[in-house]
């Protein structure tokens, strides 16, 4: 750390000078402009960017895989590049469709030029008009929705049903990746900070929270592809079965709720609620166990796994409350 002295020049201007290596390294010279953006005690500065897209450039000449390709194009965008330009010596026919594919599973992004050798991809969106919040919201109906539909496929053996629960997936997947590349582009530029209308601690527990979803989203999938191998479930387990989902659920539903008010003190009333209700909810786990050992082997096999899943989703509201409740806590003092 670095230690500068503040001078106050002609009175009423305050002044500072800038560590030589950090300007040196920003390309920072006399004339250069350079951005200050204000948060709360901090001041941080930045040289002037002209047009504020980040760019980046990738060789997939030694992606052969499909699932290799379509994880970098993934990996650029949630990095945060605005531009991202995908390069080899001459781009097959099946490249390109591989990459199409990964763009319409990313929010704002857009093929805007191909050539032979190359396709250069653009999020279209700006910062402004992307809400962090809003796409928590939307994750959270979403994977909710899936997993009490994904229940009632199984026990009511309704495979369309269940591959609708598995679609779904790709719509909560779309908003992880949003929620994690805002995240990252707040780390990244302070200006988004003001854009996004969030300090970079909430967008860190929205982004925690964005996580936790997409695994319950998960675990709805993984019970829906559960619900095609085994025919209809038996009354006396179906009951059960739609009593753990309902309770498992109850744990993100307050969790989110806490972590979406603005309220502090409501804010850990629900939290503390989501938390509290996890006993009751690992109780009905085991009951559950006890009861699929009379089925068959297969049929228990099955239903252990969904019972662990929507254990599992209770786990992760937990995770959820603990992030209302970092959030609710007050900040301390510099």
């Amino acid at each position: 750390m670095e230690t500068r002295k503040v001078q106050v020049t002609g009175g009423s201007t305050y002044t500072v000078s800038l560590p030589k290596d950090w300007a040196t390294e920003n390309d920072v010279s006399g004339g250069t402009t350079v951005e200050f953006h204000a948060e709360d005690d901090l001041l941080l500065l930045t040289p002037q960017r002209d047009d504020g897209h980040t760019e980046g450039t990738l060789d997939i000449s030694d992606l052969e895989d499909d699932d290799e390709l379509i994880r970098a194009v993934m990996t650029m965008y949630v990095s945060g590049f605005d531009v991202i330009t995908l390069t080899t010596d001459r781009m097959t026919a099946h490249q390109r469709r591989t990459i199409r594919d990964a763009t319409q599973g990313l929010v704002g992004l857009e093929v805007i030029e191909e050539m032979p050798n190359k396709m250069v991809l653009q999020d279209l969106l700006d910062s402004s008009e992307l809400s962090i919040q809003n796409a928590i919201t939307r994750m959270r109906l979403v994977s909710l929705t899936m997993l009490e539909d994904a229940v009632e496929a199984l026990i009511t053996d309704d495979d369309e049903l269940a591959h609708d629960v598995m679609e779904r997936d790709d719509d909560v997947d779309r908003l992880w990746f949003m929620t994690s590349r805002i995240f990252r582009t707040v780390l990244r530029n302070p200006t988004a900070v003001n854009e996004i209308g969030f300090p970079r601690e909430t967008c860190f527990d929205f982004q925690s929270a964005a996580r936790q979803l997409e695994r319950v989203a998960d675990h709805a999938t993984k019970i829906a592809s559960l619900a095609l191998e085994v025919g209809e479930v038996p009354e006396n387990a179906a009951e059960p079965l739609r009593n753990l989902r309902r309770e498992a659920s109850y744990v993100p539903e307050k969790a989110m709720e806490a972590l979406l008010t603005d309220d502090s003190e409501e804010a850990s009333r629900l939290a503390s609620d989501a938390r509290s209700h996890v006993p009751r909810v690992d109780e009905m786990v085991r009951e559950a166990d006890r009861e699929i050992h009379e089925f068959d082997t297969q049929l228990a096999q099955v239903l252990g796994l969904v019972i662990d899943s929507l254990s599992r989703t209770a786990d992760y509201g937990t995770n959820i409350a603990e992030s209302a409740l970092q959030k609710a806590a007050p900040r301390p003092s510099r």
